[in-house]
């Protein structure tokens, strides 16, 4: 699969394929997936909650 050049567009298919890892339980992949995302959209509010929401779990998990 080719990514578009325009890195707004870009940015929501990097977080589409994050979503489609964390569906999968593959959590660490969705994070990686999640901040290239935010490497070319700053402003994505749903990455930033779904890093937060990860992270939450993992810390509670640890508790």
């Amino acid at each position: 699969m080719q990514l578009k050049i325009d890195p707004y567009d870009r940015s929501y298919i990097l977080y589409n394929i994050g979503l489609i890892h964390t569906s999968k339980g593959e959590h660490t992949k969705a994070l990686e997936y999640y901040f290239w995302a935010l490497e070319r959209n700053p402003f994505l509010p749903q990455a930033f909650n779904n890093m937060v929401v990860f992270c939450h779990h993992v810390r509670l998990s640890r508790l």
